[in-house]
């Protein structure tokens, strides 16, 4: 059957939009039209029919990003990040006591936790702390007021008990009227300068006692008397 003059004014238009948009697209890598396609072109004549250019089209609107640039995921339309990180901690340990069959729900205290994590953010942020070398280390008086000296006569002695003789360090505690002063020492000089390197909250964040430490407390294993008393 032949074309119409219509269909063939119609089929011009599209090709010469498709390859617009081919030029546009095309790379430094890639080859220009040849002389013969391009009079082709000009003179209204396409090597395809106008249903298989109308497909390109379809094809071609398909791959074009929507209200996104190119080349860039759409966002997540739920936010991910909990916001705060003491309420982040609760969470994933909830987490691990839903998916564990046998957590004891009549023992878990969350309670418990939720003040240590009071008692980590005072001491980290309420707390000053002076450090002084010695011989063999670092001497830190590390003081507060209110709930910050609550936090500091919790923390810092259970740290002492917890890390004494580990990575050959020896670390002790001795009770202020404000506070504690925590006395770390070793005899390798690596680890002397190891210590003084870390100061007081490098110190405190080291070893690998707390998420475990918050999962008993979390679960009721996790003797509060002993914490309370800084044993």
């Amino acid at each position: 059957m032949l074309l119409t003059p219509k269909i063939v004014a119609i089929g011009t238009v599209l090709a010469v939009v498709v390859s617009g948009v081919a030029i546009a697209q095309m790379t430094p890598g890639d080859h220009p039209m040849g002389p013969d396609h391009q009079q082709m072109m000009q003179s209204g004549q396409h090597p395809m029919g106008p249903e298989q250019m109308q497909e390109m089209m379809r094809q071609h609107r398909g791959m074009m990003p929507k209200g996104n640039r190119a080349g860039m995921h759409p966002a997540s339309t739920i936010p991910t990040l909990l916001g705060q990180d003491a309420f982040g901690a609760i969470r994933e340990v909830v987490g691990i006591l839903d998916a564990d069959p046998k957590t004891d729900w009549s023992k878990v205290d969350l309670a418990a936790l939720r003040q240590h994590l009071i008692d980590m953010n005072e001491v980290t942020l309420g707390a000053d702390a002076a450090p002084k070398q010695i011989d063999g280390g670092l001497e830190i008086a590390v003081t507060g007021s209110g709930r910050t000296l609550v936090a500091i006569q919790r923390m810092v002695p259970a740290w002492a008990q917890t890390m004494n003789g580990q990575s050959g360090w020896t670390a002790k505690t001795t009770s202020l009227p404000d506070g504690e002063l925590l006395t770390v020492t070793a005899t390798d000089p690596k680890e002397i300068q190891h210590i003084r390197g870390l100061g007081f909250i490098g110190l405190l964040v080291s070893g690998s006692m707390h998420q475990p430490h918050h999962l008993a407390m979390a679960k009721g294993e996790f003797d509060h008397e002993h914490l309370d008393q800084g044993h």
